[in-house]
């Protein structure tokens, strides 16, 4: 099997990044010349593309994630700083950057079993903090955000 035909198998079936073939291809034994070439070969053909590859990703994950976790899952996957960035900046943005939130405040009530977001307990306020906060959220401008809509 040629390293093309195994890049090619591996892309019909989902994106890879450029950091995700290299390391494929190295545990296939291929060369890193020819590796390199094929990438190059692929990307002139448009079989592979990292910032498509980002767009993906942040398309599949915005409103469940924030900005910071989308870069964070990018970063692991060899994406640079700087292709996110321009694939975060290709994204449409919505009227409220944080008016997409509402599946996610939808799930934190049911989670949590909040019914007033001003009264809060301060354990589950702790919780719901944790919560948004590893989903790459910046709970403190959230729950202002619901709060405020709820008023």
């Amino acid at each position: 099997m040629t390293c093309q035909t195994y890049f090619n198998l591996l892309l019909s079936r989902r994106d890879y990044s450029v950091k995700e073939l290299e390391k494929k291809a190295q545990e296939k034994g291929f060369s890193l010349e020819e590796i390199a070439e094929t990438i190059a070969h692929l990307q002139s053909l448009g079989y592979q593309s990292d910032r498509r590859l980002a767009s993906t990703l942040i398309e599949s994950g915005k409103g469940k994630y924030g900005k910071a976790a989308l870069r964070r899952k990018c970063l692991s996957k060899g994406i640079s700083s700087e292709t996110f960035e321009q694939a975060w900046q290709e994204q449409p943005e919505p009227p409220d950057n944080l008016a997409e939130t509402q599946d996610l405040q939808a799930k934190v009530e049911r989670k949590y079993k909040i019914t007033d977001w001003a009264n809060l307990d301060p354990q589950t306020q702790t919780k719901v903090y944790r919560y948004l906060q590893y989903r790459g959220f910046n709970p403190t401008e959230v729950l202002a955000y619901w709060r405020e809509e709820i008023d």
